[in-house]
């Protein structure tokens, strides 16, 4: 017990800036606190002390404002940063090196007894601030989810997910060489499953909307230009019908032709 205390206060020093030494995480830090509760907890569950675990676990909620079901199963160096309103569900997995912000839920959504109902986390999983992972599915190691995304399905290994409901906006490729594996390694562990430069597939999609409509209007203007060169000519209202939906310059768009 004493060793995984050591290695909980290592991982806190390791990702957070603003703690500053052992004594300040053992004393200071809910989620350290609430990792050493459940633990208690946990070992009364599996010895068949239901409500002791209950009721330990409950005395953990109250102090720390955590609550993780004495049945969950949490790896080693898992990090609860700040932790309030986060909540655990009782088949829950967390693998070792997860990082978990305040207000995430690991919930269920079946009401079958025995089942499982709550996801399990890979290695290294990072769940921002507010994100809700529901259902008895596997989020995969290395993967992010940001902060207040709704997650309903599996999450591949080194993915990000975002939204509501989530999507997923990167993904490690099949088969991947050892070199792409050494560089997502050294990325290393990013905040609240935030990460610099991340596109959102909606935005990509719109941005690609906008570049074909403008091209369109390229080609349009270019063709009216053409049809006047080979002497047809368009009346007023043949030049609205043809370029009505465009409100593109047709002045800056003709140099393209």
């Amino acid at each position: 017990m004493f060793h995984h205390l050591r290695e909980d206060i290592a991982s806190v020093l390791a990702r957070d800036p603003a703690a500053r030494s052992s004594f300040e995480v053992l004393t200071c830090y809910p989620g350290i606190h609430a990792l050493i509760l459940h633990r208690m907890a946990h070992a009364c569950w599996g010895a068949g002390l239901h409500w002791l675990g209950r009721f330990i676990s409950h005395i953990g909620r109250v102090l720390t404002g955590i609550e993780i079901h004495p049945g969950a199963s949490i790896g080693r160096r898992v990090f609860i940063d700040h932790g309030m309103g986060v909540v655990v569900g009782e088949t829950a997995v967390i693998g070792d090196d997860c990082t978990i912000y305040q207000g995430v839920t690991l919930g269920g959504t079946s009401l079958y007894r025995g089942a499982k109902r709550h996801p399990t986390l890979g290695r290294g999983v990072v769940i921002g601030a507010g994100a809700q992972v529901l259902g008895g599915f596997d989020v995969g190691d290395g993967a992010k989810i940001g902060s207040c995304a709704v997650v309903v399905k599996p999450v591949p290994a080194g993915a990000t997910a975002v939204g509501n409901p989530a999507r997923i906006i990167e993904a490690s490729e099949p088969g991947a060489d050892d070199e792409k594996k050494r560089r997502a390694e050294q990325a290393g562990f990013t905040a609240y499953g935030v990460t610099r430069d991340m596109e959102d597939p909606m935005a990509k999609a719109l941005t690609a909307l906008v570049d074909h409509a403008l091209e369109n209007d390229r080609r349009i203007a270019c063709l009216m230009e053409k049809l006047e060169r080979a002497g047809v000519r368009l009346d007023d209202e043949a030049r609205e019908e043809m370029a009505d939906h465009s409100r593109v310059d047709l002045d800056k768009i003709r140099p393209n032709c």
